[in-house]
Formats: structure tokens, C-alpha cells, sequence
């Protein structure tokens, strides 16, 4: 699950973790409000208006400003709320700002200049362990950096049976090219950090610029958090931060139907049981000349109620131009599953477009019978090369 960045931050400071103090507002009015907040508690003179989207790049797209007044900020901040942000990270489209952040200056003045480093925390799938990953070259794209200069790049392995330690959080810094009172910092950030990741379950911190202030504090001065979904009922005050507007429509109405989907850019919806076989379907798909439209998990329990739901979703993309049903009976029998099907069929009303259904398993050859015999525009399949023939032959 994405967070916004003024989430990310929530999060972060509940650690340790200093952060670039900021208050959310949905419109110019309580920008401004929050601006004069801020300027209360922190002293700032100046504010940054970040548009809180689930996407990176938002520098790039228009989407962060810095206000050097209060009427600044109400321009500002009126100019982003309602605007489709476009960045690298977003559909072609763009995404719609609901919201901004307004945010402390963190670069003000001093005696030496403020410097911005890059770091993240993730899992390594290849050795299947945590790793830190950071670079001196904060602020920029860190795609770049790795493509054009991949030395700038440190990895920092975490063990899982000790954790991180504190010769690591200092083997950082070094690196960093810190030192002195910012060496410090940075080695307590570092940890924070680390906590903060392993504590709130997430599968993603990416902090891009994590920031040496002119007095060399060190402070997160964006956010990028990412959590495992999986653990969320572990946290239930972070699975209230989940924020729909942001997500496809479609997928949400799939997941609150308890169906797993995954919109995608084809032309053939898939409607499947099981994860496994949901991916090779996919591979049938793209062998006989088309696109996956969707990944489509029905589960174990195809009735014809969820089988109704699981059909309305997968129209409502209109790309779609065929529809592959592909079944597997072992816990469930296939004849239900096939009825269930028949059903939906007659409760939606006219499907305009062709529908290829393969049940394989424990009575795949009556239900074959029952689709046959229904009068309805369905195509049966039993094998899956007769699937992918189907589909070849229903897309021209």
C-alpha cells in the first residue's frame, strides 16, 4: 500500500527519524493557515507546496513550489490543488492533486551549504535480505545515477539474525563523506530509519533527499513509503491511511468484491482460479497474438454470484475484446462452476464480446456439456492449446 508523503513522514518521526516538518490542505485557504502554523512552531519564512499524489517526480511535473509569503502560498497552492500532475511515475494522463502539503524551508541560510544525499530501504530478493541503498548524489534520478555513474551507488547488506549494527551505520556516513557533528547525525538517522522500516512492516523507504542542513542536522526532507499489504492487520491506523483516489477504480471495487485484480494494457480479459494458473493463462494469451487485459484471481469459491461480479469488472475495461475463462476444479467442481457461468451470462444480460471458457478437473467433461448446451454465444475449450486457438481465432 502507497503512502502519501505527509504519511510517510508521520511514520518516520513516530521512530526517531527527523523530518522536514509539514501540515496537509485541500484548499488555498488552509494552506494558508498551515503556513502560518508552521511559521509559529518552526520560525520558517519561506514554505514549499508539494502535491501529495502517488507518484515520484513531482518537481519536474509542476507539482513543488516554493512560497516566499503567505499570498504565495495561496497562489500557489490554488494553482496545484485540481491540477492532472504528469510525471515519469504517472499514466499518461496524469494524476489529479486532491491535496498539498505545505512544508518548512530546510535550506536556508547558514555557514555552510545544505547538501542532499540519496537513501532507501528495501529487500534484496537475490540474497533475500534488507539492504540500505544510498548515494552522495541525492536530488536527482537515482535511474540515472545508477545508469551513468553506478559507483556512486553503496549497498549496505542487512543480516536478519543480528539486525543492523552500529559499525554499519557508520561505514554509511563514512561513505557519505561525512564528518564531525554530521557523521553523527547521520549514523542516528541511518538507525532511525532502519527501525522505522522493519517496524511499521514496510516493503519500501525511499528518501530522495535525505538532507545535511547548514548546521548539520540531517533530516528526510521527502518520503516515499510503500507498506506490505500483508501486514496491515498488524496496523490498522496505517491501513486507514490508504487513500483510493489514488488507485484504479476498478481494482478497488474488484478488491472490496474480494476478487484479486490487476488491471493491464491488453485486449483479452482473464478470469481465473488461482494465482499460478492465472499467470500462465496470461502466457496463453500472449502465445496466441493478443494482450492480457487483467490478472483476475476468482478463488476457490467460483459461484455464480462471484462469478457475475468477477465478469461486470472485467467489462467495465473497454479494451477488452475477448474474454478467456480458464478453470481448474480440484476443491471446486467444474459443472458448478460452469453453471455458475450460464448463470451470470443470463443475469448480465448481452455480452458484446466473445467469451472462451476451459474448466479441466473433476467433472470438466459435464460441465463442457452444460456450456455447450446453454444456447449461449460461450466457446468451450478442454485443453489449453485449444484455449489459445480460441482466442486466436475470436481475435481475427
Amino acid at each position: 500500500m502507497n503512502l502519501h508523503e505527509y504519511q510517510g513522514k508521520h511514520i518516520l518521526s513516530q521512530f526517531g527519524v527527523r523530518v522536514q516538518r509539514g501540515i496537509v490542505a485541500y484548499n488555498p485557504d488552509e494552506a494558508v493557515d498551515a503556513a502560518k502554523r508552521l511559521s509559529q512552531e518552526t520560525g520558517t519564512t519561506f514554505w514549499v507546496v508539494k502535491a501529495q499524489i502517488h507518484a515520484g517526480g513531482r518537481g519536474k511535473g509542476g507539482g513543488v513550489k516554493l512560497a516566499k509569503s503567505l499570498d504565495e502560498v495561496k497562489e500557489k497552492a490554488g494553482a496545484i490543488i485540481g491540477m492532472m500532475l504528469k510525471t515519469p511515475q504517472t499514466p499518461p494522463q496524469g494524476k489529479k492533486v486532491h491535496k498539498v502539503m505545505i512544508a518548512e524551508d530546510m535550506y536556508g541560510p547558514g555557514a555552510t551549504e545544505p547538501k542532499e544525499f540519496y537513501m532507501s530501504v528495501l529487500l534484496d530478493r537475490a540474497s533475500a535480505r534488507n539492504i540500505i541503498m544510498y548515494s552522495t548524489e541525492g536530488g536527482m534520478d537515482i535511474e540515472e545515477v545508477a545508469e551513468k555513474t553506478p559507483e556512486k551507488i553503496f549497498r549496505e547488506v542487512v543480516d536478519p539474525r543480528v539486525g543492523l549494527r552500529p559499525f554499519q551505520c557508520n561505514k554509511i556516513a563514512t561513505n557519505l563523506g561525512l564528518s564531525g557533528p554530521a557523521k553523527k547525525e547521520m549514523t542516528k538517522f541511518v538507525a532511525a530509519l532502519y527501525k522505522a522500516y522493519e517496524g511499521c512492516d514496510a516493503a519500501l523507504f525511499e528518501i530522495n533527499p535525505v538532507l545535511k542542513t547548514s548546521d548539520d542536522k540531517i533530516a528526510a526532507v521527502d518520503a516515499k513509503v510503500r507498506l506490505d499489504g500483508n501486514a496491515l492487520y498488524r496496523h490498522p491506523d496505517y491501513a486507514d491511511m490508504r487513500d483510493k483516489t489514488e488507485e484504479d477504480p476498478i481494482e478497488v471495487e474488484a478488491g472490496e468484491a474480494g476478487l484479486n485484480y490487476v488491471r493491464l494494457d491488453g485486449n483479452v480479459g482473464c478470469m481465473v482460479n488461482g494465482a499460478g494458473l492465472a499467470m500462465a493463462t496470461m502466457d496463453i494469451i500472449q502465445l496466441s497474438g493478443g494482450e492480457p487485459a487483467n490478472f483476475l484471481d476468482v478463488g476457490g469459491t467460483a459461484d455464480a454470484a462471484r462469478v457475475e461480479k468477477a465478469f461486470r469488472i472485467i467489462l467495465k475495461d473497454e479494451r477488452v475484446k475477448a474474454i478467456l475463462v480458464n478453470i481448474f476444479g480440484g476443491i471446486v467442481r467444474c459443472d458448478r462452476v460452469a453453471q455458475g457461468i450460464v448463470d451470470a451470462y443470463k443475469n448480465i444480460g448481452d455480452i458484446p464480446v466473445p467469451i472462451i471458457v476451459r474448466l479441466q478437473g473433476t467433472n470438466a467433461q459435464e460441465a463442457k456439456q452444460l456450456i455447450d448446451n446453454s444456447g449461449l454465444k460461450v466457446l468451450s475449450a478442454i485443453s489449453l492449446q485449444e484455449a489459445a486457438d480460441r482466442v486466436k481465432e475470436v481475435l481475427g
